[in-house]
């Protein structure tokens, strides 16, 4: 089993879902998606985020705005649409569900030692 792939394939399946979360909260600019990702220990690079904010878009669940900047080109803030923030409740209830789920699978692990592990 590919443990580093197996981690990557559970981030990835959840990326969409904080980006989400993330601009639920009201408009934002993509570096500062980038931020409170980082902050939350989940970073992610501008080039995984604009193409995950394109296909949110394109599936109609943001828009954008392009707002004039002083120090720069325009810049493109994201903002969820009604259609976006449906979507949302559902994924938030999925996510609920399914981490209530897991908890209650894994509360009672015991984390096995590397011995153990090496000699399986």
């Amino acid at each position: 089993m590919d443990i580093q792939n197996t981690q990557s394939q559970m981030r990835k399946g959840v990326l969409e879902f904080c980006i989400l979360s993330i601009i639920q909260q009201g408009e934002v600019y993509p570096s500062d998606i980038v931020e409170k990702m980082k902050l939350a220990n989940l970073h992610i690079l501008e080039g995984t985020l604009y193409p995950l904010l394109t296909r949110l878009k394109n599936a109609g669940l943001l828009n954008y705005r392009w707002v004039e900047s002083i120090s720069g080109p325009p810049r493109k803030y994201f903002v969820m649409t009604e259609e976006g923030k449906a979507a949302f409740e559902v994924l938030l209830k999925t996510w609920k569900e399914m981490t209530s789920s897991v908890n209650q699978l894994t509360q009672n692990t015991n984390p096995i030692s590397t011995s153990e592990a090496t000699a399986s």
